[in-house]
């Protein structure tokens, strides 16, 4: 029983106990006073007769119309006038039972019995009578009774009034234990709140100050250490200089961008090399090169935020070498950017450079997944010694001959189309365990194929990036959602869903995925929608977000976790299930001592709220180790389990 009931019972069980003993009071006081005046009356009636009888003592029948015209006239159970000589009865008047509304349990509970009194009839100086009378009760008891009724409507009036106030006060009163019960529920769903309002009682006042210090601290050292990780990760990761990714950084994006998985999609890789870097730092001195190095930069990082997709990594790689990882970019549009950065370049050309040379040449190589990363940077230094070689074009692009010929976008654009208007995607599942020897089953997570022509199943990777071209995420990611849901209903295991950026940001996309969601109840309890560390919306928006979500049952999640871990400050108010920490930041874990201080520092920071860590794209035995001794929640890869179409899952 909660506390508020029980005081509200002890409050009700109090006025019960106070208004009963007020109740028997009121009704004892009453009696005594109406036996009082029962004995006053007779005594007042047999002595005011007794006067009026003294000059009528020998006549009876005067006696009698006298004993008749009281008795009549007033409540007397009887009146007698005895001879005091010899006991004889000169007149005597009785009354019967009298109706009346008392009920027979409240005479017998009041028990008033009738009050007589008497007095002397003279001869001169003699007794001649004695006149008795008894008054009868009845009057009185239903006096009694009226009174009874009306304290006890007054008083269970006054109790019904003081339980509701009552009941209101305590309710008012107690609500900071209920804020405070809230504030602790949040904390364990990782989010830290404050109460605003202190409450007035002094006891509240202290357990509230105490509950809101006690977050702010957990606050505050979750702050320190995703302030640690955060240092951690640009010192490993970010080039000084330039503020661009370092050379650490891109061969692991590199690497997992030619992994043969599921986010891998082709595009170009573009090596940019100032010229005579050395040169200029000698004739114009270190701060004018160092410039030349930040505005070289300012440019592949404004490429990159104009590309329209986080996806795009710039680098610099050492001295004057610079690279843009572009996942996406076709053929024209990577000649187009190659010119645009070339006309750039040539803006930046400094005071005292060589006048018949480019400030920079560029070097363009297409990559594809599963190529090797080494041959990608060979043909990329190839072409961009071909630009080195060539006066009339500061740029040379070098693909891949063996790779198959690529689709354009129109050609893209039909088949998608066709293929999400007659629901050809093909759902497989990738299992998500725990790191331990058992390996217990988390969930699985749902991945998208597409049947190619010679019926082969292509990846996500090749299509995905032409449907958020096109626009068409929140229609993909419906069709997910509704694969995943039939997929529920016949097999009901936690299932994860990316989502994407069309409808993470788009609130009449995300709200057709919420309405899907409370329509299938039962389902949503067991899905995890999960949103790309990259497609974030503004706080305001993603804390809107994770609470609708809630309310439907479901869950969220964040995936390819780590290029932004400032951000992790901004997550402990979501209620979020879990990170999943970016494959980037985990292949080769156990042969680079960087990776792993980053992903400790990560856990620490994640632990300390709650928060479960999954890795991803864990694709050997040692990575796998280091993440059990690590203490990681979960993993997925390959390493883990392939991808299987879900049609093969029992």
């Amino acid at each position: 029983m909660s506390l508020l009931k029980q005081l509200f019972l002890a409050i009700c069980m109090f006025l019960v106990v106070a208004f009963a003993g007020s109740f028997a009071s009121s009704v004892e006081s009453s009696r005594e006073q109406l036996i009082s005046q029962l004995r006053s009356h007779a005594q007042d009636a047999a002595t005011a007769l007794g006067l009026s009888l003294t000059p009528h003592v020998d006549d009876p029948a005067m006696i009698e119309l006298m004993v008749s015209s009281i008795f009549d006239s007033g409540y007397f159970s009887s009146i007698r006038v005895v001879r005091i000589a010899d006991g004889s009865v000169i007149a005597e008047r009785q009354r019967g039972e009298m109706p009346d509304n008392v009920p027979d349990w409240f005479a017998n509970l009041v028990s008033l019995d009738p009050e007589g009194g008497d007095a002397l009839i003279m001869r001169g100086w003699e007794q001649a009578a004695r006149v008795e009378v008894i008054s009868h009760p009845r009057f009185a008891l239903a006096r009694l009774w009226d009174g009874a009724i009306g304290s006890l409507t007054w008083l269970l009036a006054c109790g019904l009034v003081s339980a509701l106030l009552g009941g209101w006060l305590l309710r008012a009163q107690l609500r900071p234990l209920e804020q405070m019960v809230q504030q602790a529920q949040a904390i364990s769903r990782r989010e830290f709140l404050t109460l605003p309002r202190e409450p007035r009682t002094p006891e509240l006042r202290r357990v509230v100050q105490a509950m809101n210090q006690m977050v702010e601290k957990l606050k505050a050292l979750f702050a320190e250490h995703a302030a640690h990780s955060e240092r951690l990760r640009e010192e490993a990761y970010n080039d000084s200089l330039s503020g661009l990714a370092n050379r650490r950084l891109f061969d692991s994006r590199l690497d997992a961008q030619l992994l043969a998985s599921e986010q891998g999609a082709s595009g170009y890789l573009i090596l940019l090399r100032l010229n005579d870097l050395a040169g200029l730092n000698q004739r114009l001195g270190g701060q004018r090169a160092d410039a030349l190095i930040r505005e070289v930069a300012d440019l592949l990082r404004r490429a990159q935020e104009q590309s329209g997709t986080s996806d795009w990594l710039a680098a610099r790689s050492r001295g004057g070498e610079f690279t843009l990882l572009a996942p996406g970019l076709q053929a024209s549009e990577a000649e187009l950017l190659a010119d645009n950065l070339s006309t750039q370049l040539e803006n930046l050309r400094l005071t005292g450079a060589s006048d018949c040379s480019p400030v920079a040449h560029l070097g363009l190589a297409a990559f594809h997944p599963g190529d090797a990363p080494a041959a990608l940077l060979e043909r990329a230094d190839q072409a961009l010694a071909q630009a080195q070689g060539t006066p009339e074009r500061p740029w040379q692009r070098l693909d891949d001959a063996s790779a198959p010929p690529a689709r354009d976008s129109h050609d893209w654009r039909s088949w998608l189309d066709e293929a999400l208007q007659k629901n050809r995607l093909q759902l497989w599942l990738q299992p998500v365990r725990r790191c331990t020897e058992d390996g217990e089953l988390l969930q699985r997570k749902a991945l998208a194929r597409l049947p190619g022509p010679q019926g082969e199943a292509i990846g996500a990777g090749r299509f995905l990036p032409w449907v958020e071209r096109f626009g068409w995420g929140a229609r993909f990611d419906l069709a997910m959602l509704q694969h995943g849901i039939d997929w529920l209903t016949r097999n009901p295991e936690p299932l994860a869903l990316s989502l994407s950026a069309g409808s993470v940001r788009d609130a009449r996309n995300l709200q057709g995925i919420l309405d899907v969601l409370k329509a299938h109840p039962q389902q949503a309890r067991l899905i995890t929608l999960e949103v790309d560390e990259r497609h974030l919306p503004p706080p305001a928006e993603l804390e809107r977000m994770a609470r609708q979500v809630r309310e439907t049952g479901a869950g969220l999640g964040l995936q390819h976790f780590g290029g932004r871990f400032s951000l992790i400050g901004n997550l402990t108010h979501l209620g979020l299930a879990y990170l999943k920490i970016d494959g980037s930041y985990i292949r080769a874990i156990d042969q680079d001592n960087d990776k792993r201080l980053f992903i400790e520092a990560v856990s620490r920071a994640s632990n300390s709220i709650d928060l479960p860590l999954i890795a991803e794209m864990v694709e050997s035995e040692g990575e796998l180790l280091v993440l059990r001794e690590m203490g990681i929640h979960g993993a997925m890869g390959r390493q883990i389990g392939p991808p299987e179409p879900s049609s093969d899952i029992p």
